[in-house]
């Protein structure tokens, strides 16, 4: 089992990823799309969709840093570990219940609105399922196991072990030393990653780079005096000579 969920899972979900991201590019671009509920209800999209967006920002950032920044590269910068643990437990807190408070208030929408709850999707109910266990989940890991003096230093188990999958040499024994907050939450991460490709989700990986690289696009405004228009004349016009 420990081989399988530290060694094998990592390997399956990024390749249910890919795929998935290849299939639904090739063969329902149509519907690689977020589906928008914008014009059936505004108030509370205009609060939660934000409030959900930048936290979930901030909590990808977050895992970026603690996952693929070595601590070696924090101390020569003069973060140390003290510094480190009340980032980690303040930010990421701080990210994490943002996130949740505004998929909560989207579920509220959904639930509540009767034409936003009719296009809801058996997709769509997994889908917050599975992310908002996720963030939830590491919120129990993180308050669970941390402390203003002293949390768990993942960064010596979890870390390592996220880095060696891509050097192909996944050091199993790492993450199974971790407790089972993290284990369950990283367990539910990795499917939340299968799932992406499948879902609405999918939106996050359209990001308009294109535009940086297209051409200008030259707006003019209308001439005031009517100079670069032909007067307008009553009566019928000639046509030919």
């Amino acid at each position: 089992m420990q081989t399988f969920l530290w060694g094998a899972l990592p390997y399956i979900a990024a390749a249910i990823l890919v795929t998935g991201l290849v299939w639904r590019y090739r063969y329902d671009k149509f519907g690689w799309t977020t589906r928008s509920s914008e014009s059936y209800e505004r108030r509370i999209l205009n609060i939660a969709s934000p409030m959900f967006h930048y936290g979930l920002l901030f909590v990808l950032a977050g895992h970026l840093m603690g996952l693929f920044v070595p601590s070696s590269w924090t101390y020569a910068l003069g973060l140390h570990e003290h510094g480190y643990n009340l980032l980690s437990l303040f930010a990421g807190t701080a990210a994490g219940v943002l996130a949740v408070v505004g998929i909560l208030m989207l579920i509220y929408r959904r639930r509540t609105t009767p034409a936003v709850f009719l296009a809801t999707t058996r997709n769509d109910k997994l889908m917050y399922l599975v992310l908002l266990t996720a963030i939830v989940m590491g919120l129990v890991a993180k308050l669970t196991h941390a402390g203003l003096a002293k949390g768990y230093d993942y960064r010596a188990t979890i870390a390592p072990w996220a880095r060696s999958l891509f050097l192909l040499q996944p050091k199993t024994g790492l993450m199974a030393q971790a407790p089972i907050p993290f284990q369950i939450h990283a367990v539910i991460g990795m499917l939340l990653f299968a799932l992406l490709p499948f879902t609405r989700l999918v939106h996050m990986f359209s990001a308009p780079i294109h535009y940086l690289f297209r051409p200008y696009i030259v707006y003019r405004s209308r001439d005031p005096h009517g100079l670069s228009e032909a007067p307008v004349r009553r009566g019928w016009e000639r046509i030919g000579s």
